[in-house]
């Protein structure tokens, strides 16, 4: 079922374009939503359940990997826009079903509906990086890197490119796959490690000092900032040879996860005391020790280079959390 804020016209608006987010009240989603507004877009946003989002968007509900295309095809050909996202899916989920089910099963139905509709949106989807073998350290992970991934979420996640890259071969739709690392910004799920750190420091008392409980940290990653991500898309929406080609968006560097921690703990200004324990009921994502993704493509391609530091990706997740707590003790 569509739930429809607002009489629909019956002609692209083409002056700025419409663009249909799906997974628009996500982490992910929230923030392209927020960059395409900036960047003159009209937000069509998709969800499955009635979120709080700004004023200017359109809220349409619609469970498209439970139900059939039929609506999003209705959707696509009253609304015309000039792009669609695909910022929905299973990250944090613990079951199996639950990925294949939102990375994977939803994706074919948005194809499907995608070839039935009288219009040719450009289609972005947002894959991972998850989806490549794991890479020796020091080895960067790029477009041509074997994708044989470990986890149940890279796998689902590799089955929606996959399906994505069929059809865009076919000619059945216009196509780019990114895949993006490690996402950090404001909004980050609680059930990531740092959105982990986060709550822990939080729920403390004021006055203690937090016994903050996370896995080993013997890992690096490369963590991206959101905001940095969200300009990549609507730079992927805009560059005709983009389509059916795969990009990875990245920091393009490494960084440890213990320095994502101190730098946490640090500009919450709250004292913790770090204990490393595997028992902390957080699920790990990745897979290996080392992860560094090559992001040249994305600046050949797409002109993208990413412009925000570990620093400001914490800070804006920081900043988001902390006043989330705050609003949550006012109202509680």
């Amino acid at each position: 079922m569509v739930f429809v804020a607002r009489s629909l016209p019956d002609h692209a608006d083409t002056r700025s374009g419409r663009v249909l987010l799906l997974g628009a009240t996500g982490f992910v989603g929230r923030h392209v939503g927020a960059a395409l507004e900036a960047a003159g877009y009209e937000v069509l946003a998709v969800a499955r359940r009635p979120r709080k989002t700004p004023a200017s968007w359109r809220l349409y509900l619609m469970d498209l990997a439970s139900h059939g295309p039929e609506a999003l095809t209705s959707l696509l050909d009253e609304e015309r826009p000039v792009a669609v996202v695909n910022a929905a899916g299973e990250v944090w989920s613990s079951s199996v079903g639950g990925m294949r089910l939102g990375n994977q099963l939803l994706v074919d139905r948005l194809l499907a509906g995608l070839a039935r509709s009288r219009v040719r949106p450009r289609l972005v989807q947002l894959g991972s990086v998850h989806e490549y073998a794991p890479q020796p350290a020091r080895v960067r992970l790029s477009e041509s890197s074997a994708e044989r991934p470990t986890t149940d979420y890279g796998r689902s996640k590799l089955e929606g490119t996959q399906a994505v890259l069929r059809a865009a071969a076919e000619g059945a739709t216009d196509a780019v796959v990114l895949r993006l690392s490690n996402v950090i910004g404001a909004g980050t799920p609680a059930g990531s490690l740092l959105g982990h750190v986060a709550g822990q420091l939080l729920a403390a008392p004021p006055g203690t000092t937090a016994e903050v409980r996370v896995s080993p940290l013997r890992s690096s990653r490369d963590f991206v900032d959101a905001k940095d991500v969200s300009r990549a898309v609507v730079a992927a929406m805009r560059v005709p040879g983009a389509a059916g080609r795969v990009v990875n968006i990245a920091s393009g560097s490494s960084q440890h996860v213990r320095d994502m921690v101190d730098l946490l703990i640090g500009i919450s200004g709250r004292p913790a005391r770090l204990v490393e324990s595997s028992l902390t009921g957080v699920r790990p994502v990745t897979d290996t020790d080392w992860m560094g993704v090559d992001i040249s493509r994305a600046r050949e391609l797409l002109d993208w280079t990413p412009g925000r530091t570990p620093r400001d990706m914490i800070a804006d997740m920081w900043h988001a959390a902390a006043d989330l707590a705050s609003d949550d003790r006012g109202n509680g």
